[in-house]
């Protein structure tokens, strides 16, 4: 089968919503070619691993690249696709330069192409992130490891809103604890969850693409007994009563049910916001103290921050 690579040249802040839409065309898997790569000082709490090529960089911004298969049905996944990142621009997101190339290549290239770009990632003092063609075992005592394939999942759980929602949930939950993901993707927070030690995991998404991937992901780190993978918008009709929700999404969503939030937490209960940049962290801080939470904390990875609120006891 020949395949389609669909090269769109944007933003930092554009990644998280044009990966998903990607994945709503059907592109089994995003690579994220990030010019900042080559000048940031990276820390040496947690390990990363790439093999980068310069030649494969933008001078600036961002290369988001899938793949989709060359079918008569290809100009019309592009052109929508086309659309839905256009229309980011309602919701004040930039999107750059936005200029996309198309090219063919075979299967083999398909298959192997992104591959290269995801080792194992140590995200906090526990967790590590390992794709499943990797033959990763854990380096020390209670260092956990999760297992995700890219092929099928939205991204390797490395991306800097997910690291911070990753360290947040190592900080805050408790053994034993009830937790709802709020747009779960593939399942990397909820499957954290369980094997830091939660009791129960209800996990949603409106994309069925996201509840599949991640039902998989569970069941491949077998917390599966733990987490309930379900449709759903947001927390639409949710009557479960957590002691945390975590919510990796962008702030304009995250406004959407921060009142629900406040509403569905046990008192003292933790919610964990992140995918939110840096100039609407004022608009969602607010929002949460509205609703009646207090902010705990507020943590910056690289342009993105996470907001830690706690319901008061």
């Amino acid at each position: 089968m020949k395949w389609s690579e669909l090269c769109i040249h944007t933003t930092n802040e554009a990644i998280e919503s044009i990966s998903n839409i990607l994945h709503e065309a059907g592109a089994s898997g995003v690579v994220i070619e990030d010019a900042a790569d080559f000048d940031k000082e990276r820390s040496s709490d947690f390990g990363e691993v790439y093999e980068l090529d310069p030649a494969d960089y933008p001078e600036e911004g961002v290369y988001l690249k899938a793949y989709l298969p060359i079918n008569s049905f290809l100009g019309e996944a592009v052109e929508q696709i086309k659309q839905a990142i256009n229309q980011l621009l309602v919701y004040d997101i930039d999107i750059g330069h936005n200029r996309i190339t198309l090219s063919e290549v075979n299967e083999e290239e398909w298959a192997t192409a992104w591959k290269k770009y995801y080792k194992p990632v140590k995200v906090s003092n526990q967790i590590t992130i390992a794709p499943t063609w990797e033959d990763y075992q854990a380096e020390s005592t209670g260092e956990i490891v999760v297992e995700l394939d890219p092929g099928m999942a939205f991204g390797t759980g490395t991306h800097p809103t997910t690291v911070l929602s990753i360290q947040a949930i190592e900080s805050y939950l408790k053994s034993g604890q009830t937790v709802i993901d709020v747009g779960t993707g593939s399942g990397v927070l909820s499957i954290v969850a369980g094997l830091l030690g939660a009791g129960q995991v209800f996990a949603y998404d409106l994309d069925d693409i996201a509840v599949k991937a991640a039902t998989i992901n569970a069941k491949l780190n077998k917390v599966d007994s733990l987490i309930t993978v379900k449709q759903n918008n947001l927390l639409n009709h949710v009557t479960i009563n957590p002691d945390l929700i975590v919510a990796n999404l962008l702030a304009e969503i995250i406004l959407r049910f921060e009142q629900e939030s406040f509403a569905l937490l046990k008192p003292g209960g933790i919610f964990i916001t992140s995918g939110i940049i840096q100039a609407k962290e004022s608009e969602v801080k607010q929002a949460l103290l509205k609703a009646g939470f207090e902010i705990l904390e507020i943590n910056q990875l690289e342009d993105w921050v996470s907001i830690i609120a706690k319901k008061p006891d």
